[in-house]
């Protein structure tokens, strides 16, 4: 089996998964693990990856570059944040761990001061974003459950604004009254559609068309296909009233999960606003591709 010439890491709080990567930074082989920053402790990450690459590593020393939790305070040890405004985090802001055989480049994440923000693991995504569209100008949207809106220009991160919906919305369709509406995986397109607009148009009428959407069922039979969609674009909704001035005429870019990302490209698009949708795993493997390309040449 062909060993590893560098190793690409992204550690989650729930999962990890790494590449191995050759000299032309090809994948050779990747690898999954449920080994997430929640479930070890900061003594266990060398063992785990070690543990996880198993016959890829090679003989002697081998780099690994590592974006996400693992430079959590609560991580294999603390990646200290970068500022905005600030160019994506590279090697040379990385923070170094000797683990045996492994050299560990943790890179770190970025924060803002005011309004206080940051993120841990999506300067990754935008780096190998940019690193692909190298002219790019406008906006990034990171859609997920901690959605972020992240303004680049001149190939610097400038500034970003974080929105929960996604743990909203998980915390409202799994622990409130409404799980008992929207339970199951169904849809409807136009139920979404007109949630997003009525949201945007009236958003301090939210927490009583949340309530709306029990009701509705009780009293009419309305379906958990469409409960579900319409809970959904309340939030994407209400989001999207918040973060217009992220967006709003600016070229933007998503990038996430398909199906989270196509329903925010439907709610921009009936605004107006048209949105590219770039693939989240390869726009990680990008990023660390190009944070450890500052390691072969730090110019």
């Amino acid at each position: 089996m062909q060993k590893a010439d560098w190793i690409a890491v992204d550690w989650g709080t729930s999962h990890m998964r790494a590449w191995a990567m050759d000299a032309q930074d090809k994948v050779i082989a990747e690898r999954h693990s449920d080994r997430g920053m929640g479930q070890i402790t900061p003594d266990q990450y060398p063992g785990v990856l070690a543990d996880l690459m198993g016959e890829l590593l090679p003989d002697g020393p081998v780099q690994a570059i590592i974006c996400g939790m693992a430079g959590a305070r609560q991580g294999w040890v603390e990646a200290p944040y970068t500022a905005v405004p600030c160019n994506p985090p590279s090697a040379a802001t990385a923070v170094q761990v000797q683990a045996g055989q492994i050299a560990a480049f943790i890179l770190p994440g970025v924060s803002q001061a005011s309004p206080p923000d940051v993120m841990r693991g999506e300067e990754t995504q935008i780096a190998g974003f940019m690193a692909a569209n190298s002219k790019f100008d406008g906006v990034i949207c990171l859609p997920g459950t901690h959605t972020k809106w992240v303004h680049v220009s001149a190939g610097e991160i400038v500034s970003f604004q974080t929105f929960m919906s996604g743990e909203i919305f998980a915390l409202l369709s799994g622990q409130s009254v409404l799980r008992h509406s929207v339970a199951g995986d169904g849809w409807s397109d136009e139920a979404f559609a007109e949630a997003v607009a009525d949201a945007m148009a009236r958003p301090g009428t939210l927490a009583a068309k949340l309530f709306s959407i029990r009701a509705d069922g009780l009293l009419n039979g309305t379906g958990a296909d469409v409960a579900r969609a319409r809970l959904s674009g309340l939030l994407i909704g209400l989001e999207l009233a918040g973060a217009r001035p992220y967006w709003l005429g600016q070229d933007i870019a998503l990038v996430g999960a398909a199906p989270l990302c196509r329903l925010y490209q439907s709610a921009l698009s009936a605004q107006g606003a048209p949105a590219r949708i770039a693939d989240v795993t390869e726009m990680t493997l990008a990023g660390l591709i190009a944070a450890h390309a500052t390691l072969k040449d730090p110019q």
